[in-house]
């Protein structure tokens, strides 16, 4: 089984990040925020913003990848066709187990996961 994102699932280009930024809803918590916009894709896409004063970059670098996992991992809850913006800002690092904690209640606000009706039995 592939255990990383797919090309087609990450947000790489600056006119489809600056149109989630201005078409989106935003949830935010301590620390992170995150931009939910509507795409025609069908596909859920993802990109992960570290603002410009957080750490180094083996730090940025270090939080795109736990956001992305986390994300990864929690993917099959969702409903498919929405882009995905996190932002986050500098603070205390957090454990993963409160970083997971936190996007699920952010996903959660954003009104992005299926209901329990809706989840397909593997």
């Amino acid at each position: 089984m592939r255990r990383n994102l797919t090309k087609n699932e990450i947000v790489k280009r600056q006119p489809e990040i600056d149109r989630i930024f201005k078409t989106g809803k935003t949830q935010s918590c301590r620390g992170l925020k995150l931009v939910v916009s509507k795409n025609d894709l069908g596909l859920d896409r993802i990109v992960v913003i570290p603002v410009r004063h957080f750490g180094n970059s083996v730090q940025r670098n270090r939080i795109r990848r736990q956001i992305k996992e986390i994300w990864r991992k929690e993917k099959p809850r969702m409903i498919p066709g929405y882009d995905f913006a996190f932002v986050v800002y500098p603070g205390k690092v957090l454990e993963n187990e409160i970083q997971t904690k936190q996007l699920i209640s952010l996903c959660e606000k954003a009104g992005v996961f299926l209901q329990l009706e809706d989840i397909p039995i593997v």
